[in-house]
C-alpha cells in the first residue's frame, strides 16, 4: 500500500484575491454594502476645455474614506490622426453648410475645428500622444446617509472644476473591481485626453510628511501614510498648538514628549493643571510643584551661566532686563521714572553682594541676593520707598514663600516639569515668568537638544512683559538647539495679543486641533485656511485636526499604543478604572 504524502504549500497569485476580496459583498442598483461599510462607485465622463496642473489634488485630499483608480490606456497615433482627419472634416462640412445657408456662425463648431486642427499638428509632430484615461472613485460611508453627504461633497467639488461625475449604476459591482488593487479596467468607461490633460490628474499630490528620521507625529489622514519627521530639520524647531478644552492637545504633546525622550532629546514643561505628573512619574522624571507652600523653590536673582562664546557683561545686562520685567509684572503699572529707577536699584542690589558687570563671571564664589535684598535698596533710594512697599507682598507677605528664598531644585533629569496648579490665579504669570528665566539660563548654559513645552501659554500672553519675554525666548531657541512647544486653548486671546502672531510667525510647525466655531474666523484668517480645511477643524473629533510642518500641511489623526495611552492620558474615567485595576492588584 502506497502512502501518500501531502505536498508543501506553495502561496500562489490565487492567494492574493482572496486577501483583497472582502468576505462578502451586498449589490444594489446604486451601491454596495462590504462588510459594515456602503459603498458607491462614480466616473468621470466630462472634461472642460482646459484643466490646470493640481485640479484633482482637493478631491484626493478630501478628508473621507475613498478609493482612486487611474486607468491611462495609449492609444495608437496612427489611428488617433485618421479619426481626427474624419472629425475635422465633419466639422468643416457642418461650417460650411451653415455658411450656406446664411446662417450666424456658431463659436462652438469653431472652437472645435481650432482645437481638433491642434491636436492633429501637436501628434503629427509627436509633441503630444493620445491616451483613453477612465477615472473611478468609490467613497464609504457607515450609513447610507453618510454616503449621501460625502457623495454631495465630492460632486460639489468636481463640477466646481467642471468635471462632472456619474454613479455606475448597475454596475456598481464592476465599479468596485476596477478601485481594488488587482489592475483591472473593469468599468472602462475612458475619456479621449492627450499628454497634457492626462498628465494634470497626477495623483500623488498629498502631503508627505515622512523621513526616516523623527519621531512618529500621528496618521495623515489624506492618504494613510505615517507622519515622521524631525522637528530640528525645520527653520526653527518651534511649535504652536491650537485647540479647544478637551479636543486632545494635552495628550498629543505628551505622546510627543515620550517619543522625544526616546530620541535623546531632554524636554522642559511648565505645567499649569498637573497634567504632566502622571507622565514624569512613569518615567522617571522630576517633578517640581512651585506653590506658596511648596518646598521647591526658585530665587528669581540667581546668577545665570555665561555661554560659551558670549561677553559676561552682555549676559549681566540682559540678565538685569529680564529681572525688571520680572519685577514690573509683579506691581503692575509703573511710570517710566519709576522704571528708570527699578533698573537701577536692581544693578545696586547685586553690587551690595559685590557682584557687578565688570566682574560677573570672573568671582569664584557669588552668594545671588533675594527679592528682599531688592526691597531694602528701593526703601533706602529717594523716589523708591513706595515700589518697595509694593513688593512687600512678595516679600514678608503672603506670597513669600513662592518668590523671596533661594533655589533648592535639582534640575538634573531627562524630563523636568514644573506644576503651578496650586498658585492662585494672580500669581501663574509671575511663575511663569521666573520658571521661564531660569529654564532660559540652564539652556544657554549647555548646548543641547532640548524642548520646552509651556501649556496654557495665554496666561503669559495676557501681560505685556510676560508676552514680551515668551517671544524672545521663541526667537532666540534655534541658537541654542531649543525646540519652544506653546499650547493655549483661547486663540482669541492669543492672537489678539501684540505678541501673539509674531509667536507663530516664529513657529515652523502649528498643530490645529477641533476648534469652537467663536474662534474660526481668527484660525482662519491666521493660517490662511481653506473652507474645506476649517470644516474640518469644526467637525473634527477628538486627536484629529491639520499640522503644518513649513510649507507643506496634512490633517493628522493622533495615535498612541495602549502602553504610551496609560501613561499620557488625561481621561477621568479611564483614570479612575486604571486605579481601580491597580487597587484590586494590590488587594
Amino acid at each position: 500500500m502506497k502512502v501518500q504524502i501531502p505536498k508543501a504549500y506553495k502561496p500562489g497569485e490565487e492567494d492574493l484575491f482572496n486577501i483583497v476580496a472582502p468576505s462578502g459583498v451586498e449589490v444594489n442598483s446604486n451601491y454596495l454594502k462590504v462588510g459594515d461599510y456602503f459603498a458607491k462607485t462614480f466616473f468621470i465622463f466630462t472634461y472642460p476645455r482646459y484643466i490646470s496642473t493640481g485640479w484633482f489634488s482637493p478631491i484626493i485630499n478630501l478628508p473621507t474614506m475613498m478609493d482612486i483608480s487611474i486607468f491611462i490606456h495609449p492609444m495608437d497615433t496612427a489611428l488617433a490622426l485618421r479619426n481626427l482627419r474624419k472629425k475635422v472634416t465633419q466639422v468643416e462640412a457642418e461650417i460650411g453648410e451653415k455658411e450656406e445657408k446664411g446662417i450666424v456662425r456658431d463659436p462652438v463648431l469653431e472652437t472645435a475645428y481650432q482645437d481638433i486642427e491642434s491636436l492633429r499638428d501637436a501628434l503629427q509632430q509627436a509633441r503630444e500622444r493620445l491616451f483613453e484615461v477612465g477615472v473611478y472613485i468609490t467613497i464609504y460611508a457607515s450609513s447610507l446617509e453618510e454616503l449621501a453627504k460625502t457623495e454631495e461633497t465630492v460632486t460639489n467639488a468636481m463640477e466646481s472644476r467642471l468635471v462632472y461625475v456619474k454613479p455606475a449604476l448597475f454596475r456598481q459591482l464592476d465599479g468596485f473591481n476596477s478601485v481594488l488593487p488587482i489592475a483591472k479596467d473593469v468599468l472602462a468607461v475612458r475619456t479621449p485626453l492627450n499628454s497634457g490633460p492626462a498628465s494634470s490628474i497626477f495623483p500623488f499630490t498629498s502631503a508627505d510628511l515622512t523621513s526616516e528620521n523623527g519621531i512618529l507625529y500621528g496618521i495623515n489622514m489624506q492618504n494613510n501614510t505615517l507622519i515622521i519627521f524631525d522637528r530640528f530639520s525645520l527653520e526653527n524647531a518651534n511649535m504652536v498648538v491650537f485647540a479647544k478644552s478637551g479636543s486632545g492637545k494635552s495628550y498629543a504633546t505628551k505622546l510627543q514628549i515620550l517619543r522625544s525622550l526616546m530620541m535623546g532629546t531632554d524636554v522642559i514643561v511648565i505645567d499649569p493643571e498637573n497634567e504632566y505628573q502622571n507622565l514624569a512619574d512613569s518615567i522617571g522624571g522630576s517633578y517640581f510643584k512651585i506653590s506658596l507652600t511648596s518646598k521647591n523653590h526658585i530665587n528669581p536673582f540667581d546668577i545665570p551661566i555665561i555661554p560659551e562664546g558670549e561677553e559676561p557683561a552682555d549676559v549681566f545686562k540682559s540678565h538685569i532686563l529680564n529681572l525688571t520685567g520680572l519685577v514690573k509684572l509683579m506691581l503692575g503699572a509703573i511710570t517710566p521714572e519709576e522704571e528708570a529707577l527699578l533698573d537701577r536699584a536692581i544693578t545696586e542690589t547685586y553690587t551690595s553682594r559685590d557682584i557687578t558687570a565688570e566682574n560677573f563671571g570672573t568671582l569664584k564664589e557669588m552668594n545671588p541676593p533675594l527679592l528682599e535684598d531688592l526691597q531694602t535698596i528701593l526703601r533706602n533710594t529717594e523716589g523708591g520707598a513706595g515700589i518697595g512697599e509694593r513688593l512687600d507682598k512678595y516679600t514678608h507677605g503672603s506670597y513669600s514663600g513662592f518668590t523671596n528664598a533661594p533655589t533648592n531644585v535639582d534640575i538634573k533629569n531627562r524630563l523636568i516639569v514644573f506644576s503651578i496648579r496650586d498658585l492662585e490665579e494672580e500669581l501663574r504669570p509671575i511663575a511663569m515668568y521666573i520658571v521661564l528665566n531660569f529654564v532660559w539660563n540652564l539652556v544657554r548654559s549647555e548646548l543641547k537638544q532640548r524642548l520646552l513645552v509651556i501649556d496654557e501659554a495665554w496666561w503669559m500672553m495676557k501681560y505685556k512683559d510676560s508676552a514680551s519675554f515668551l517671544f524672545g525666548l521663541v526667537k532666540r531657541a534655534r541658537k541654542y538647539y531649543l525646540g519652544v512647544t506653546t499650547i493655549t486653548q483661547d486663540v482669541d486671546d492669543f492672537l489678539r495679543s501684540e505678541y501673539g502672531r509674531p509667536i507663530v510667525t516664529n513657529s515652523a510647525m502649528q498643530l490645529l486641533l477641533k476648534q469652537s466655531p467663536s474662534s474660526i474666523d481668527s484660525l482662519k484668517k491666521a493660517f490662511n485656511l481653506t473652507d474645506g480645511e476649517s470644516a474640518l477643524l469644526l467637525e473634527s473629533a477628538v486627536g484629529e485636526g491639520l499640522l503644518f510642518a513649513g510649507l507643506k500641511h496634512a490633517a493628522i489623526r493622533i495615535i498612541a499604543s495602549y502602553t504610551e495611552d496609560q501613561i499620557v492620558t488625561t481621561n477621568p474615567e479611564q483614570i479612575l478604572e486604571t486605579k481601580g485595576i491597580k487597587e484590586e492588584n494590590n488587594g
